[in-house]
């Protein structure tokens, strides 16, 4: 036999170490060649004092195997406690993460028969930077970071994703209406790689009327990408109306290292119960078989799982008189798919995995550096004692080289000068410094500026430098 594969493994929260067992029994039953090492992680590890959520020893272990079988986990309400499943993938680089929502009609619920959508999810960035601040007694900022790589690589996997799978188009969601810079980077750049794949036909929707196009009619969707936050809620969203979220399994893959999870949660309420249906999770080690090169077993255990369902043995989640055969627990369950093994469904399309749909991608595009040109500067202030044209004329007699103020807004939008007497103020505002078009600015002219702003009694609380890159503004307009 040849050498079996290391894995490690977690069995989590709740009603993890249920599903996480039933998992295993399966894989082993159905002959997977893996050899699992596990790790402790999750809520008990946070409450014995370790912030981070993990033992040690279990990043040596996840460095070792580079793949990583992972049952849900609650993170503690409160705190600084960060998001240990976020942590993970920006530590492993793990850029995409990928969410077959697929209907089991007319054995699961759902009034979308035929939908088969993927959704590709970027990974690492968005606001799942997770750079937060409190900068006024009335004003909180997250930092929105979208990259060209980070941007180009999940696009990238999702082309060759459709390619690799025979799916014919590619869909974006972006919100790049309102947000120019930064979802309008990633649509940009869907554009760019999609021209590399004419094979696959491609197309964009601005996410909100795109989420309730997915909602009413997933049919006309195949791979969807989008951006961390959307495809975070939208994952949730398509899994459910395409059957169930606890059905829904997810893949997180990066270059050197992937983990698999099921994409709900780890459900405290049920656990210790023998209820919990261990199919998300059982979903994803078949993906996770894929990715180790045992596309064999990984065939055998999904067409297992769907004789299962087609034959109408369900856990209480997904139960339902009149279509339903027999409702089981979580053990058996899995001994229901065991028994299964080498059976394929009937009515439900059955499967079967290739070696050659395991999938990399890397950003590949030549970056030239720009021409990049400082022309003035954002000093965002901590300020409540008066209107805008109160801090616009107070303000205006602050000058420095070539910057004087231009513009005041409040919330993204001006309120100085001729701003509205409608517009609600808080205590946070942006004020605009500007040098004449063709005058040079230099960074010590914006720290120099800056320290007249605090000479003048002001509280500068940040700031940000304003360049011109190719001659085109890297920073927002004002709106208004």
């Amino acid at each position: 036999m040849s050498t079996k594969t290391p894995i490690t493994v977690a069995y989590g929260d709740g009603i993890g170490p249920e599903i996480m067992q039933a998992t295993l029994n399966i894989m082993d039953a159905a002959g997977a060649n893996i050899e699992t090492e596990t790790i402790e992680i999750g809520e008990k590890v946070y409450l014995r004092g370790v912030e981070t959520g993990m033992e040690p020893g279990a990043w040596d272990s996840l460095r070792r195997t580079r793949v990583f079988l992972k049952a849900p986990i609650t993170t503690p309400q409160g705190g600084g406690y960060k998001s240990l499943n976020v942590t993970i993938r920006k530590a492993l680089g793990l850029y995409a993460n990928v969410r077959p929502c697929v209907a089991y009609h007319p054995y699961v619920f759902t009034k979308h028969p035929g939908m088969d959508v993927v959704i590709i999810r970027e990974n690492e960035e968005d606001l799942y930077a997770g750079i937060e601040h409190r900068q006024t007694d009335q004003v909180y900022q997250c930092l929105k970071l979208i990259t060209r790589p980070g941007s180009e690589k999940v696009i990238r996997y999702a082309f060759e994703y459709a390619r690799a799978h025979n799916r014919k188009k590619v869909t974006c969601f972006v919100k790049d209406n309102i947000m120019k810079l930064t979802d309008g980077l990633f649509h940009k750049v869907f554009e760019e790689v999609a021209a590399e794949y004419p094979d696959i036909e491609h197309e964009t929707w601005i996410v909100d009327i795109g989420a309730a196009k997915l909602a009413d009619t997933p049919e006309q969707f195949d791979v969807i990408v989008m951006p961390n936050l959307y495809g975070d809620v939208l994952s949730d969203v398509a899994a459910q109306i395409a059957g169930s979220v606890g059905l829904a399994g997810s893949a997180n893959i990066g270059s050197q290292a992937a983990m698999f999870e099921a994409i709900h949660g780890s459900a405290p309420r049920r656990a210790g119960q023998n209820l919990a249906n261990p199919s998300g999770l059982l979903l994803a080690a078949v993906m996770m078989l894929v990715h180790i090169g045992q596309p064999d077993v990984a065939t055998r255990v999904h067409n297992a799982w769907l004789k299962t369902i087609e034959d109408g043995i369900h856990t209480y989640d997904i139960y339902k008189e009149g279509v339903s055969q027999r409702q089981v627990g979580t053990r058996e369950f899995a001994e229901a798919v065991i028994e299964r093994l080498g059976q394929v469904p009937a009515v439900l399309k059955p499967v079967s995995y290739q070696a050659t749909q395991v999938i990399r991608a890397e950003a590949k595009t030549p970056q030239r550096k720009a021409e990049k040109r400082l022309v003035g500067v954002d000093v965002f202030l901590d300020w409540d004692r008066g209107s805008a044209n109160d801090l616009g004329a107070l303000l205006s007699q602050v000058k420095e080289g070539p910057l004087a103020l231009r513009v005041i807004t409040n919330r993204g939008v001006k309120v100085w000068p001729d701003g509205l007497p409608e517009t609600f103020c808080t205590d946070h505002w942006r004020c605009r410094f500007m040098a004449n078009e063709g005058e040079a600015v230099a960074p010590a002219d914006v720290v120099q500026l800056i320290g007249r702003v605090v000479a003048a009694g002001f509280e500068p609380i940040k700031s940000e430098n304003l360049y011109l890159f190719d001659g085109v503004p890297g920073f927002s307009a004002v709106h208004g």
